[in-house]
Protein backbone atom coordinates (compact mmCIF):
# COMPACT_ATOMS: atom_id res chain seq x y z
CA UNK A 1 0.00 0.00 0.00
CA UNK A 2 2.83 2.36 0.82
CA UNK A 3 4.36 1.97 -2.64
CA UNK A 4 0.98 2.37 -4.31
CA UNK A 5 0.32 5.51 -2.29
CA UNK A 6 3.70 6.93 -3.31
CA UNK A 7 3.01 6.23 -6.98
CA UNK A 8 -0.38 7.86 -6.74
CA UNK A 9 1.09 10.91 -5.04
CA UNK A 10 3.70 11.26 -7.75
CA UNK A 11 1.03 11.00 -10.44
CA UNK A 12 -1.13 13.64 -8.72
CA UNK A 13 1.77 16.05 -8.38
CA UNK A 14 2.62 15.50 -12.03
CA UNK A 15 -0.98 16.16 -13.05
CA UNK A 16 -1.07 19.41 -11.09
CA UNK A 17 2.12 20.63 -12.73
CA UNK A 18 1.02 20.02 -16.31
CA UNK A 19 -0.96 23.06 -17.43
CA UNK A 20 -1.58 24.66 -20.79
CA UNK A 21 -1.87 28.37 -21.55
CA UNK A 22 -5.16 29.16 -23.28
CA UNK A 23 -6.98 32.15 -24.74
CA UNK A 24 -10.78 32.20 -24.41
CA UNK A 25 -12.93 34.38 -26.66
CA UNK A 26 -16.51 34.96 -25.51
CA UNK A 27 -18.92 35.91 -28.24
CA UNK A 28 -21.60 38.59 -28.11
CA UNK A 29 -21.37 39.70 -24.49
CA UNK A 30 -21.86 43.12 -22.91
CA UNK A 31 -23.68 44.57 -25.91
CA UNK A 32 -25.82 47.13 -24.13
CA UNK A 33 -27.98 45.34 -21.57
CA UNK A 34 -27.73 42.01 -23.39
CA UNK A 35 -25.64 39.03 -22.24
CA UNK A 36 -23.98 40.84 -19.36
CA UNK A 37 -20.83 39.13 -18.13
CA UNK A 38 -18.76 41.33 -15.78
CA UNK A 39 -15.06 40.67 -16.21
CA UNK A 40 -14.47 40.27 -12.47
CA UNK A 41 -17.20 37.63 -12.38
CA UNK A 42 -15.68 35.93 -15.41
CA UNK A 43 -12.30 35.73 -13.68
CA UNK A 44 -13.93 34.23 -10.57
CA UNK A 45 -15.87 31.75 -12.67
CA UNK A 46 -12.71 30.62 -14.51
CA UNK A 47 -10.84 30.23 -11.24
CA UNK A 48 -13.73 28.13 -9.88
CA UNK A 49 -13.19 25.85 -12.89
CA UNK A 50 -9.60 25.29 -11.77
CA UNK A 51 -7.96 27.83 -14.05
CA UNK A 52 -4.99 29.83 -12.77
CA UNK A 53 -3.12 32.99 -13.74
CA UNK A 54 -6.36 34.37 -15.19
CA UNK A 55 -6.37 37.75 -16.92
CA UNK A 56 -9.10 39.48 -18.89
CA UNK A 57 -8.70 42.08 -21.62
CA UNK A 58 -11.31 44.75 -22.39
CA UNK A 59 -15.02 44.21 -21.72
CA UNK A 60 -15.76 42.27 -24.90
CA UNK A 61 -14.94 38.90 -23.39
CA UNK A 62 -11.29 38.00 -23.77
CA UNK A 63 -9.46 35.92 -21.20
CA UNK A 64 -6.00 34.39 -20.91
CA UNK A 65 -5.53 31.54 -18.44
CA UNK A 66 -3.74 28.36 -17.47
CA UNK A 67 -5.70 25.13 -17.25
CA UNK A 68 -4.90 21.44 -16.73
CA UNK A 69 -7.50 20.62 -19.40
CA UNK A 70 -5.92 18.70 -22.27
CA UNK A 71 -8.40 19.91 -24.88
CA UNK A 72 -9.40 23.42 -25.94
CA UNK A 73 -12.81 22.08 -26.96
CA UNK A 74 -13.36 20.51 -23.53
CA UNK A 75 -12.43 23.76 -21.81
CA UNK A 76 -14.73 25.68 -24.14
CA UNK A 77 -17.68 23.46 -23.22
CA UNK A 78 -16.92 23.75 -19.51
CA UNK A 79 -16.80 27.57 -19.66
CA UNK A 80 -20.03 27.77 -21.68
CA UNK A 81 -21.81 25.47 -19.23
CA UNK A 82 -20.56 27.37 -16.19
CA UNK A 83 -21.57 30.77 -17.61
CA UNK A 84 -25.04 29.36 -18.32
CA UNK A 85 -25.33 27.84 -14.84
CA UNK A 86 -24.01 30.85 -12.92
CA UNK A 87 -25.16 33.80 -15.03
CA UNK A 88 -28.06 32.37 -17.09
CA UNK A 89 -26.30 33.56 -20.25
CA UNK A 90 -26.09 31.33 -23.34
CA UNK A 91 -23.06 32.20 -25.45
CA UNK A 92 -20.38 30.50 -27.48
CA UNK A 93 -16.83 30.48 -26.17
CA UNK A 94 -13.98 29.76 -28.56
CA UNK A 95 -10.77 28.56 -26.91
CA UNK A 96 -7.30 28.30 -28.45
CA UNK A 97 -3.94 27.43 -26.97
CA UNK A 98 -1.49 30.30 -26.66
CA UNK A 99 0.76 28.48 -29.11
CA UNK A 100 -2.07 28.30 -31.66
CA UNK A 101 -2.78 32.02 -31.29
CA UNK A 102 0.90 32.84 -31.79
CA UNK A 103 0.90 30.77 -34.98
CA UNK A 104 -2.25 32.56 -36.18
CA UNK A 105 -0.65 35.97 -35.62
CA UNK A 106 2.54 34.97 -37.42
CA UNK A 107 0.60 33.56 -40.38
CA UNK A 108 -1.47 36.67 -41.19
CA UNK A 109 -0.68 37.44 -44.85
CA UNK A 110 -2.62 40.72 -44.77
CA UNK A 111 -0.43 42.33 -42.12
CA UNK A 112 2.05 44.29 -44.18
CA UNK A 113 4.23 47.33 -43.35
CA UNK A 114 2.33 50.59 -43.41
CA UNK A 115 -1.12 49.09 -42.96
CA UNK A 116 -3.21 50.51 -40.13
CA UNK A 117 -3.84 47.66 -37.65
CA UNK A 118 -7.19 49.23 -36.78
CA UNK A 119 -8.41 48.11 -40.21
CA UNK A 120 -7.20 44.55 -39.77
CA UNK A 121 -9.46 41.96 -38.16
CA UNK A 122 -9.53 38.25 -37.48
CA UNK A 123 -12.61 36.02 -37.52
CA UNK A 124 -11.95 33.06 -35.23
CA UNK A 125 -13.68 29.78 -36.05
CA UNK A 126 -14.76 26.86 -33.87
CA UNK A 127 -13.93 24.46 -36.71
CA UNK A 128 -12.49 24.73 -40.20
CA UNK A 129 -15.40 25.45 -42.60
CA UNK A 130 -16.05 23.21 -45.57
CA UNK A 131 -14.41 24.46 -48.75
CA UNK A 132 -17.73 25.08 -50.51
CA UNK A 133 -18.82 27.40 -47.71
CA UNK A 134 -15.67 29.49 -48.11
CA UNK A 135 -16.10 30.06 -51.84
CA UNK A 136 -18.59 32.89 -51.31
CA UNK A 137 -15.88 34.97 -49.67
CA UNK A 138 -12.78 33.79 -51.52
CA UNK A 139 -14.28 34.10 -55.02
CA UNK A 140 -16.20 37.36 -54.58
CA UNK A 141 -14.87 40.86 -55.26
CA UNK A 142 -15.49 43.02 -52.21
CA UNK A 143 -13.90 46.12 -53.65
CA UNK A 144 -10.85 47.14 -51.66
CA UNK A 145 -11.60 44.65 -48.92
CA UNK A 146 -9.30 41.62 -48.70
CA UNK A 147 -9.71 38.20 -47.12
CA UNK A 148 -7.36 35.32 -46.43
CA UNK A 149 -8.32 31.96 -44.95
CA UNK A 150 -6.06 30.38 -42.35
CA UNK A 151 -6.43 27.42 -40.00
CA UNK A 152 -9.56 28.11 -37.93
CA UNK A 153 -9.17 31.83 -38.64
CA UNK A 154 -10.11 34.22 -41.44
CA UNK A 155 -8.04 37.38 -41.81
CA UNK A 156 -9.72 40.59 -42.97
CA UNK A 157 -8.44 43.88 -44.35
CA UNK A 158 -11.26 46.45 -44.22
CA UNK A 159 -9.91 49.80 -45.45
CA UNK A 160 -13.18 51.67 -44.80
CA UNK A 161 -13.58 50.28 -41.30
CA UNK A 162 -15.56 47.36 -39.90
CA UNK A 163 -18.90 49.16 -39.66
CA UNK A 164 -19.03 50.00 -43.37
CA UNK A 165 -17.52 46.76 -44.64
CA UNK A 166 -19.29 44.13 -46.75
CA UNK A 167 -17.20 41.09 -45.78
CA UNK A 168 -18.41 40.71 -42.17
CA UNK A 169 -21.95 39.97 -43.38
CA UNK A 170 -20.57 36.81 -45.02
CA UNK A 171 -18.93 35.59 -41.81
CA UNK A 172 -21.94 34.21 -40.00
CA UNK A 173 -22.47 30.83 -38.35
CA UNK A 174 -25.22 30.08 -40.86
CA UNK A 175 -23.12 30.83 -43.93
CA UNK A 176 -19.90 29.19 -42.72
CA UNK A 177 -21.46 26.30 -40.79
CA UNK A 178 -19.27 26.94 -37.73
CA UNK A 179 -19.24 29.34 -34.79
CA UNK A 180 -17.54 32.67 -35.55
CA UNK A 181 -16.32 35.53 -33.39
CA UNK A 182 -14.39 38.54 -34.67
CA UNK A 183 -11.67 40.61 -32.99
CA UNK A 184 -9.74 43.61 -34.27
CA UNK A 185 -6.06 43.04 -34.84
CA UNK A 186 -4.91 45.22 -31.95
CA UNK A 187 -6.91 43.04 -29.58
CA UNK A 188 -5.52 39.89 -31.18
CA UNK A 189 -1.89 40.97 -30.82
CA UNK A 190 -2.48 42.25 -27.28
CA UNK A 191 -3.94 38.87 -26.30
CA UNK A 192 -1.04 37.05 -27.93
CA UNK A 193 1.46 39.15 -25.97
CA UNK A 194 -0.52 38.66 -22.75
CA UNK A 195 -0.58 34.92 -23.33
CA UNK A 196 3.21 34.85 -23.74
CA UNK A 197 3.90 36.95 -20.65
Amino acid sequence: MRGHHSDHEGWAVSERCIVTRYVALLRGINLGARNRVPMRRLRELLEDLGCTDVSTYLQSGNAVLNSPKRSADELSRDIEARIHADLAVDIRVLVFTARTLTAMVAANPLETPGRDPVKLHAAFLSEQPAADRLRSITSTDFGGEEVAVGKKVIYLWLPNGYGRAKLPAELTDKKLGVAVTVRNWRTVTALEQLARS
